[in-house]
């Protein structure tokens, strides 16, 4: 691992879950059902913040990242479940990530059910 990752990871003071919605086939039945999967587990990552206004009038909107390693593979409209500084809340990936050499960032908003 090199030194720019190395030191990015170590700003890294979440851990996160991500889950997918996808179409599971149970054998017993012989039914498919749509049901939330756990695609990866227990990885590092960083949630960031900041704040931006929309217009000069307008109210100020919060724009939360998620700074996780580039090889983790996180779908638009996946869940992700992060837990950082004592705190777990659920997020929804919001599109593609921007990649970097040493990370990329994914934009969050809040989870609040699968569509």
């Amino acid at each position: 691992m090199n030194k720019v990752r190395k030191a990015i990871e170590s700003l890294y003071i979440g851990i996160c879950n991500i889950y997918e919605h996808k179409e599971v086939f149970d054998e017993q039945t012989k039914l498919s059902s749509k049901q939330e999967v756990i695609t990866h587990e227990n990885i590092k990552c960083k949630l960031s913040y900041k704040n931006s206004p929309k217009s000069k009038d307008a109210e100020v909107t919060q724009i939360i990242r998620l700074l996780i390693a580039p090889e983790i593979e996180i779908r638009p409209g996946s869940k992700i479940v992060v837990t950082q500084s004592g705190k777990t809340t659920a997020f929804k990936n919001t599109g593609e990530p921007q990649m970097f050499i040493n990370h990329q960032e994914i934009e969050l908003e809040l989870f609040e059910r699968w569509a």
